[in-house]
Protein backbone atom coordinates (compact mmCIF):
# COMPACT_ATOMS: atom_id res chain seq x y z
CA UNK A 1 0.00 0.00 0.00
CA UNK A 2 1.12 3.26 -1.05
CA UNK A 3 1.83 6.02 2.08
CA UNK A 4 0.25 9.58 1.29
CA UNK A 5 2.56 12.40 0.82
CA UNK A 6 3.72 13.81 3.98
CA UNK A 7 3.85 17.51 4.52
CA UNK A 8 6.90 19.29 4.19
CA UNK A 9 8.62 20.02 7.79
CA UNK A 10 10.35 23.71 6.35
CA UNK A 11 6.94 24.46 4.65
CA UNK A 12 5.13 24.38 7.93
CA UNK A 13 7.99 25.82 10.49
CA UNK A 14 8.24 28.86 7.26
CA UNK A 15 4.11 29.58 7.63
CA UNK A 16 4.43 29.71 11.79
CA UNK A 17 7.45 32.10 11.43
CA UNK A 18 5.48 34.26 9.11
CA UNK A 19 2.73 34.49 11.94
CA UNK A 20 4.65 34.86 14.45
CA UNK A 21 6.80 37.85 12.13
CA UNK A 22 3.53 39.63 12.43
CA UNK A 23 2.68 39.21 16.26
CA UNK A 24 5.88 38.47 18.51
CA UNK A 25 9.09 37.79 16.59
CA UNK A 26 8.80 40.73 13.99
CA UNK A 27 12.17 40.89 12.22
CA UNK A 28 13.88 37.48 12.72
CA UNK A 29 10.13 35.61 12.63
CA UNK A 30 10.09 37.45 8.76
CA UNK A 31 13.95 36.44 8.01
CA UNK A 32 13.04 32.55 9.06
CA UNK A 33 9.79 33.02 7.10
CA UNK A 34 10.98 33.37 3.76
CA UNK A 35 14.04 31.20 4.47
CA UNK A 36 12.47 28.57 5.48
CA UNK A 37 9.81 28.75 2.52
CA UNK A 38 12.20 29.27 0.27
CA UNK A 39 14.13 25.83 1.48
CA UNK A 40 10.85 24.49 2.08
CA UNK A 41 9.90 24.71 -1.85
CA UNK A 42 13.18 23.65 -3.12
CA UNK A 43 12.65 20.29 -1.07
CA UNK A 44 8.68 19.63 -1.88
CA UNK A 45 9.71 20.19 -6.27
CA UNK A 46 12.92 17.79 -5.62
CA UNK A 47 10.03 15.35 -3.62
CA UNK A 48 8.96 14.39 -6.85
CA UNK A 49 5.18 14.12 -5.06
CA UNK A 50 6.87 12.52 -2.28
CA UNK A 51 6.14 15.47 -0.36
CA UNK A 52 3.25 18.20 -0.17
CA UNK A 53 3.06 21.51 1.10
CA UNK A 54 3.65 23.93 -0.74
CA UNK A 55 1.03 26.26 -0.42
CA UNK A 56 2.17 26.78 3.15
CA UNK A 57 5.37 27.21 2.23
CA UNK A 58 4.13 30.12 -0.42
CA UNK A 59 1.92 31.47 2.97
CA UNK A 60 5.06 31.88 4.41
CA UNK A 61 7.31 33.50 2.03
CA UNK A 62 4.01 36.26 1.35
CA UNK A 63 3.86 36.68 5.28
CA UNK A 64 7.72 37.26 5.26
CA UNK A 65 7.98 39.47 2.63
CA UNK A 66 5.32 41.61 3.60
CA UNK A 67 6.53 42.15 7.17
CA UNK A 68 10.28 42.69 6.23
CA UNK A 69 8.62 45.32 3.58
CA UNK A 70 5.85 47.06 5.56
CA UNK A 71 8.46 47.14 8.46
CA UNK A 72 10.81 48.65 6.29
CA UNK A 73 8.24 51.37 5.36
CA UNK A 74 7.32 51.82 8.85
CA UNK A 75 11.24 52.88 9.35
CA UNK A 76 11.54 55.00 6.48
CA UNK A 77 8.01 56.67 7.66
CA UNK A 78 9.68 57.74 11.05
CA UNK A 79 13.16 58.65 9.54
CA UNK A 80 11.16 60.95 7.21
CA UNK A 81 8.73 62.48 9.61
CA UNK A 82 11.84 63.05 12.30
CA UNK A 83 13.56 64.69 9.39
CA UNK A 84 10.35 66.68 8.34
CA UNK A 85 9.94 67.67 11.72
CA UNK A 86 13.29 68.92 12.42
CA UNK A 87 13.21 70.90 9.37
CA UNK A 88 10.31 72.67 10.42
CA UNK A 89 11.34 73.35 14.24
CA UNK A 90 14.74 75.61 12.83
Amino acid sequence: MDQPPQTSTLAIVSLCFGILGWTLMPFIGNIVAIITGHLGRSEIRQSHGGLQGDGLAIAGLVLGYLGLLLGFLAVLMIIFGFGILAFLAS
